[in-house]
Order: structure tokens, then C-alpha cells, then sequence
């Protein structure tokens, strides 16, 4: 068992600390809890639907208590799972990912992003998907309110249980604030159309805090889509075909992302029969979590304001089999040992 340092808890809380399960809300934490090492886990969603037709949504809503005390906490884990037993779930593969809300302006963060797979759930994954969420600890915090949606177009949907680890320790910095640059991730379709013109603003000007130690993009991409030209191979765009994309800083391309195979065949969900899990997507797969791409930024950018564009490899829709998407977020993320405010982001 690990050391605790205890100001003052439940009873209950206090039980279940010494005999190792752990701290949920199912049960109130009605005192003040400082943690130094450890790890609590918190239970958020459980076994919630997103379907659709019959009165059902794609999505569900939930408020949560979040431990308060995350001064020490040095990792958030989030942990999805989604049983499906008897292949009773829908069977295609599906995009979905979970929000949490920023109190104080409403906005809806995305904090995870994944793929459902063909036929099955999670049951091969303990835990089910793993999800690192601590950019987002200013948020997941108190009484926090979260969502989870699907892409879901059939009754039977997906249903979902959520958990965070809140792991305690010593973190990088004593402080953090996350902001969004650009979201336009609302589903598959609701991306930015590639080939084609759009009037989605895909530039923006970044202020870190002064006093910012480290900075970097935490950024979220995947693409749909079937339309032609095919590249060789006959793989259409946006989910076949592998492009290169950059992120320019005050007008340079500085930080390249491939949207190349990532091995879906190796995926240890595999047990997608019948569903078509193996062969490579761009930049995902089936039954995964969508990679999160970091970009480190220069602490020569600390001080002055500069410009964030995401440039998409050039491609022309010839408009014979439909449209292409990227789904895409970008957070900014800044971090000090003294308090700091948020990033400020303009058009």
C-alpha cells in the first residue's frame, strides 16, 4: 500500500483507502482529502446508451464529483468501456469520443477521442480503452460535467461505463491551463471538407501567460471519407489515403503530422469478425483510441504573440464519390511552477 498523507476524510473514505479499493463517488467525500501518493479512482458514466431512433440520443450527459484536491496529482487516466455481449451492439465502426465542460465558459472540451469496433466491445481490454486525459486537470476537477457521444445511426447503439485513475505523485508543474485553439469535431461529417473549399478558420493567433515554463499543441485527427481521386492502391480520401499535414508557426511548417498506417491488424481487439478491422486507415483503426499528437513549443514564443495555421497536404475532390473530412482539435497547453492564467486564443 502506498503512503497517504490524510488532513482529514470519512470514515468510509478512510476504509477504503486502507484496505486498497480505492475512492469513487458512489459515495460522498464529505471532508477535505490531500493525497501525496496513490491512486483514486473515480467511476463517471455507467452502462449508458448512445443510440438512435426510438427516443434515444447519441450521446449522454452526466455531472460527476471530481476529487478537489489535484495539487499533487501528476496523471489523469480516462478508461472506456463498452460491453457488447452476444454481438447485440451495433456493428459498424463507429466515431466517438468524451467531453468535458469548462465552467466557466460552457465549452465543451474534447479530452478523448476513439473508434468503436466492428461487432464486439471492449471485453478484451480489462479496463477497456485507455485514454491519457492530465492535460485537462484544470477541468476535471470539483463538480464536472462530461459527455460521451457516438456516431451511432441504429437503436441497439453502444452502451458505456467510464472511470478516471487520478494518479498521485510528484507532477511536471505545479500549475496548467488548456485551451482550444480550433474544434471542429463534432462528428465525421462535421470536420473540415478536404479538396474543396470551405469557410472553416483554420488559423488563429496564440498569447502564452508570461510566466509559462513549458508549452506545447495537443492535437486530435482523423479522416472520412470515400472521396476520389483514389490514390494508388484505390484507397480514397480522407480514410484511406495517407497524407502529411503541417501545423505552421508565424507562417513555417514546424511540426509535420503523417496520417499513416498504424498497424490496425496488430490491434489487440481482434475479434472483429466480420467486421473489415485489419487493413490500415489514416491515422486509425477499428476498436482504437485515436492517437494524440504533441507539438512542443519554442520558449522563444513565450512572450509575443504568434500565429498557429493547420495546412492540409493539397488534394482536389474531383466530386465523383462524395466528400472528405477531417474531424480535428487542437488544445493549447501552458505550464509554470507559480499560478498562471489561460493561453489566450484570436482569430
Amino acid at each position: 500500500m502506498k503512503k497517504l498523507l490524510i488532513v482529514s476524510l470519512s470514515a468510509y473514505v478512510l476504509a477504503a483507502i486502507t484496505s486498497c479499493k480505492g475512492v469513487d463517488n458512489t459515495f460522498p467525500v464529505t471532508e477535505e482529502l490531500l493525497i501525496t501518493e496513490g491512486t483514486v479512482n473515480v467511476k463517471t458514466f455507467n452502462k449508458v446508451m448512445n443510440a438512435f431512433g426510438d427516443g434515444l440520443s447519441q450521446s449522454a450527459e452526466g455531472t460527476f464529483s471530481l476529487p478537489t484536491d489535484i495539487v499533487n496529482v501528476k496523471t489523469i487516466k480516462m478508461f472506456i468501456k463498452n460491453d457488447c455481449p452476444n454481438k447485440t451492439c451495433d456493428e459498424w465502426d463507429r466515431y466517438a469520443n468524451v467531453y468535458v465542460k469548462n465552467k466557466s465558459t460552457g465549452e465543451w472540451y474534447e479530452i478523448g477521442r476513439f473508434i468503436t469496433p466492428y461487432w464486439v466491445g471492449t471485453e478484451k481490454l480489462a479496463r477497456g480503452l485507455e485514454i491519457d486525459v492530465t492535460d485537462f486537470k484544470p477541468l476535471l476537477t470539483g463538480n464536472t460535467e462530461l459527455k460521451i457521444y457516438t456516431e451511432t445511426w441504429l437503436a441497439k447503439g453502444r452502451e458505456y461505463s467510464v472511470d478516471f485513475d487520478f494518479i498521485y505523485g510528484t507532477p511536471d508543474y505545479k500549475y496548467s491551463a488548456v485551451i482550444p485553439v480550433i474544434q471542429y469535431n463534432k462528428s465525421s461529417i462535421d470536420g473540415v471538407p478536404y479538396g474543396q473549399a470551405h469557410n472553416l478558420n483554420l488559423k488563429k493567433n496564440i498569447k502564452l501567460p508570461p510566466n509559462t515554463q513549458k508549452a506545447y499543441l495537443r492535437t486530435i485527427i482523423s479522416g472520412w471519407g470515400h472521396a476520389t481521386p483514389a490514390d494508388s492502391g484505390g484507397r480514397p480520401c480522407a480514410e484511406w489515403c495517407f497524407r502529411t499535414h503541417n501545423i505552421a508557426i508565424n507562417n513555417v511548417n514546424t511540426f509535420p503530422h503523417q496520417l499513416a498506417p498504424l498497424g490496425c491488424v496488430n490491434n489487440p481487439i481482434n475479434n472483429q469478425s466480420p467486421g473489415n478491422w485489419k487493413p490500415d486507415r489514416a491515422g486509425w483503426c477499428p476498436g482504437m483510441v485515436v492517437p494524440t499528437r504533441i507539438d512542443a513549443l519554442e520558449n522563444t514564443l513565450i512572450p509575443n504573440k504568434f500565429s498557429y495555421e493547420y495546412k492540409f497536404q493539397d488534394w482536389t475532390n474531383n466530386g465523383s464519390n462524395g466528400n472528405a473530412f477531417y474531424a480535428i482539435s487542437t488544445f493549447v497547453i501552458a505550464k509554470s511552477n507559480t499560478p498562471l492564467n489561460s493561453p489566450v486564443v484570436t482569430d
